[in-house]
């Protein structure tokens, strides 16, 4: 499971790839997924300013794709850096994949082919963000 979310935790991409995948490899299709908002009033485009992810994503050439993509890049160097000062930012996601795995269909994988899981996912994502809809509302 691939998530990508705001800085609320809210999940504005999400996707399915095998085990036997590495995550990095997930990367570049959550960030291409991304439609950047049009600003009619401003006339400007907005994208996402910075991507904070763990250590599995150091990989150079996917920091120089997302630089190439003016996207800022918070991933901590394998062997440098602790992940503990990015942890401060990371619990965000782990919150949101904690929402989508409290979905009985998705906590253990029940459907056989990746399509299905990925609908059931999306399922998921769209209530979670309406949850938070209605919670702002009331």
């Amino acid at each position: 499971m691939h998530v990508l979310s705001d800085a609320n935790g809210l999940p504005l991409v999400v996707g399915v790839s095998a085990a036997n995948v590495h995550d990095s490899e997930g990367l570049k299709p959550m960030v291409a997924g991304i439609q950047t908002q049009h600003d009619p009033h401003r006339g400007r485009h907005f994208k996402p300013k910075r991507l904070h992810a763990d250590k599995a994503y150091d990989i150079p050439h996917l920091r120089k794709w997302l630089w190439g993509k003016h996207i800022g890049v918070r991933i901590a160097r394998k062997g440098i850096e602790s992940s503990e000062r990015l942890g401060r930012r990371r619990w965000v996601i782990e919150r949101t994949i904690s929402w989508l795995s409290g979905y009985r269909r998705l906590s253990p994988r029940y459907e056989r082919h990746p399509r299905n899981y990925l609908a059931f996912l999306g399922l998921a994502a769209a209530l979670c963000c309406y949850k938070r809809l209605r919670k702002l509302t009331m």
